[in-house]
């Protein structure tokens, strides 16, 4: 076994053809594998997953994560249930209607998920592995970007697929159930990518954790409510024109508008209102928009802290 080093500074050794490098913590000489820029980026995005529900860290940091992840599934079970026992001749919800029922606990769990998957790094400029190699901020960014879309991703896309499994079992419409469980799943790919960047990006601005958790409700309901508020004001004036183009400026007015122009949705909009040609590319170009800039934001964030 290696002996412990002597000086107990840390040190950084230049090795290799390429400029990598080992950082000698003080204490024992690293002589194993120097793995690419590829591995870090999935032992970043594999540990930053299991972060997010909770997984190898204390009891008390699973609590959160299981309970709304139980909570979101548990409502399915019962429709399930309800619908092989009564042979019921189709599901009462679709598919693509699930997320926007359960908005608030999405919410709820990127608030809690994203702030720890960020704030701590960003305030100890640390993180909890051990790199053969310095860690590039663009590789930092994508696995933690990456990490919080699929776990919003899991979050939101198990209860489909056990709503699915259902419908097979009530014997409903095979060709049917597999084409509304494609469209739900593109909806939550969708809003998975849009609010994990608004959530790092929140998260980032405000290491401290508590402000985090507070910061992301806030941006998620406040403009959401007001967006809705202000679209039956416009409704009631006669001026239909301009609910669609009012739900461009909060993320759960985007996501309705968007699945119910492009997924087969069904639209929370006054009077069931359906987006225009012009306006559904509106809402297709502000998600990506707001997807880029949230990455864009994290690598100047990132630049600025020194990574």
């Amino acid at each position: 076994m290696q002996q412990p080093e002597a000086t107990p500074t840390a040190v950084a050794e230049r090795g290799g053809t390429n400029g990598a490098s080992i950082h000698n913590i003080g204490y024992r000489n690293y002589e194993g594998a120097r793995l690419g820029r590829g591995y870090v980026q999935r032992s970043l995005f594999a540990q930053s997953l299991r972060g997010a529900y909770g997984l190898g860290r204390s009891a008390r940091s699973k609590a959160l994560p299981m309970v709304l992840f139980g909570v979101m599934v548990v409502p399915v079970l019962i429709v399930v249930a309800v619908a092989v026992a009564t042979n019921a001749k189709d599901l009462p919800m679709k598919y693509t209607d699930y997320a926007l029922y359960t908005g608030p606990l999405i919410g709820l769990y990127l608030a809690g998920m994203a702030p720890q998957s960020v704030s701590r790094d960003l305030r100890f400029h640390t993180v909890p592995l051990y790199f053969s190699r310095p860690l590039e901020r663009v590789d930092y960014v994508l696995a933690k970007y990456a990490a919080m879309a699929s776990a919003l991703f899991i979050f939101t896309a198990t209860p489909l697929v056990v709503l699915y499994a259902g419908g097979l079992l009530a014997k409903l419409g095979f060709a049917t159930q597999t084409k509304g469980l494609a469209l739900g799943l593109v909806s939550v790919a969708v809003l998975s990518v849009l609010y994990a960047g608004i959530g790092l990006v929140i998260a980032a601005l405000t290491p401290r954790r508590g402000f985090g958790v507070a910061a992301i409700i806030a941006v998620l309901t406040i403009p959401y409510f007001a967006v809705t508020t202000v679209q039956w004001i416009a409704w009631e004036q006669g001026a239909a024109s301009a609910v669609s183009w009012l739900g461009l400026a909060s993320p759960g007015t985007l996501m309705s508008g968007l699945q119910t122009k492009f997924l087969n949705g069904t639209s929370e909009f006054p009077g069931e209102l359906v987006p225009s040609h012009a306006a559904g590319i509106c809402y297709l170009l502000v998600t990506l928009a707001l997807a880029l800039g949230a990455y864009a934001v994290l690598m100047r964030r990132y630049r600025k802290a020194g990574l």
